[in-house]
């Protein structure tokens, strides 16, 4: 059985998700839709070469799942997101309801949906907030995780499960190359793969953008190199460096049109007795809240590791040239861009579709907002999913 706990919708800091007692079995009565579960799935040996023990996965399910349990769908959260990815018995709003739901696209009466924490995170998984064997935070001796490990961790979770075939796996931005990454690393257990918002690697540029917000929390005095629990942790240069990533994820359109050069009520940028002591323009208020919301949820060095992670991600290494490397995959695929996206250019995703097999088309999200707009608008691909993969 698993552990399962009222989610509260905060990360764990210094204490580890409740370990489970046996074998994971699919939320039962007596477990309510959108609760986070726990289940050990042992040690696990990673791409740097090293080995991290007693791993612990933090997951949510909705719906049940049927006699041959055939009507899975796994759905992959984004760089900072959650398991939540829909209500559930709680009335607290998921991060994608516009996707899943009782009669949404991923209809949760009739498919058994699941999501996991990444391993990682900060939201029960195990990752560098986590107790070590030692029973202190692992902190700056978390290992290097990259996507294929995460994707075999999670394999463990669905093989706990008893779930040997996904129907499907999908999943924007960080979440659609976890997606990838599942229907080539287990092409035999990925019946659909959708692919949003994401290429088949993380370009030049992306890397850039992911070093300047891991550098902005490490360069925090109360970095402390990693080994910041029970003091004040940098919250500084996670703010920084979720005002960094949140320029990437929205439009200078969007930007521009929501706040022009106008200031911040009665702060003033043009009038100050020091640089220091000047007002803010709107834009600079809103990155401001975008950063400091995230210090309120989020732990640094699970930012740094998941986005370590995604850095990482390249679906080629290792196994050939693009088209060589997708060829094992036997599954379905659906890809979507953003138009307006500048952090995943649509380019991207047109080159993965047209290096996977057979004719894969790419589906346009067209959304002013730039790269988010997979969240806000995911409603737009509604007739094609009901239609390729949920009808």
């Amino acid at each position: 059985m698993t552990i399962a706990v009222t989610r509260k919708g905060a990360p764990l800091s210094t204490t580890a998700a409740p370990p489970a007692t046996g074998p994971a079995t699919p939320a039962g009565p007596g477990v309510p839709d959108g609760t986070v579960q726990y289940v050990p799935i042992g040690d696990l040996d990673l791409e740097s070469g090293s080995r991290l023990p007693d791993v612990t996965l933090a997951y949510e399910t909705w719906g049940t799942l049927n006699a041959d349990r055939s009507n899975a769908v796994l759905i992959e959260h984004a760089l900072t997101g959650d398991t939540h990815v829909t209500r559930g018995a709680s009335e607290e709003p998921g991060w994608w309801e516009q996707l899943a739901g009782p009669g949404a696209p991923v209809d949760t009466e009739r498919y058994f949906v699941v999501s996991i924490n990444i391993l990682g995170g900060c939201y029960g998984s195990t990752g560098p907030s986590t107790p070590a064997p030692d029973g202190k935070p692992w902190g700056s001796r978390f290992p290097l995780v990259t996507l294929r490990d995460t994707t075999a961790a999670e394999a463990r979770l669905a093989d706990a499960l008893g779930i040997r075939s996904w129907y499907a796996v999908l999943g924007g931005s960080l979440g659609g190359a976890r997606a990838l990454e599942w229907a080539v690393t287990f092409p035999e257990r990925v019946r659909r793969c959708a692919v949003i918002s994401i290429g088949a690697s993380s370009t030049a540029e992306q890397i850039a953008f992911a070093q300047a917000q891991t550098l902005a929390i490490r360069q925090d005095p109360g970095f402390n190199g990693g080994d910041y629990y029970g003091g004040p942790g940098p919250e500084a240069g996670l703010a920084l460096a979720r005002r960094i990533a949140h320029i990437t994820y929205r439009s200078a359109a969007e930007l521009d049109g929501r706040f022009g050069r106008n200031a911040q009520e009665s702060e003033a940028p043009l009038q100050a007795g020091s640089l220091a002591g000047r007002g803010r323009y709107q834009v600079e208020s809103y990155l401001d809240h975008q950063g400091n919301k995230l210090v309120r949820r989020f732990d640094a060095n699970s930012y740094i590791a998941i986005t370590e992670a995604l850095m990482s991600h390249d679906i080629s290494r290792g196994r050939g040239a693009l088209e060589e490397a997708l060829a094992p995959s036997t599954a379905e695929f659906l890809v979507a861009a953003v138009d307006s996206d500048r952090l995943y250019f649509p380019a991207q995703s047109r080159a993965l579709a047209d290096a996977l097999p057979g004719t894969v088309d790419v589906h346009v999200i067209q959304a002013p907002i730039g790269h988010d707009g997979f969240l806000t608008e995911i409603g737009q691909l509604s007739g094609q999913l009901r239609e390729n993969f949920f009808g």
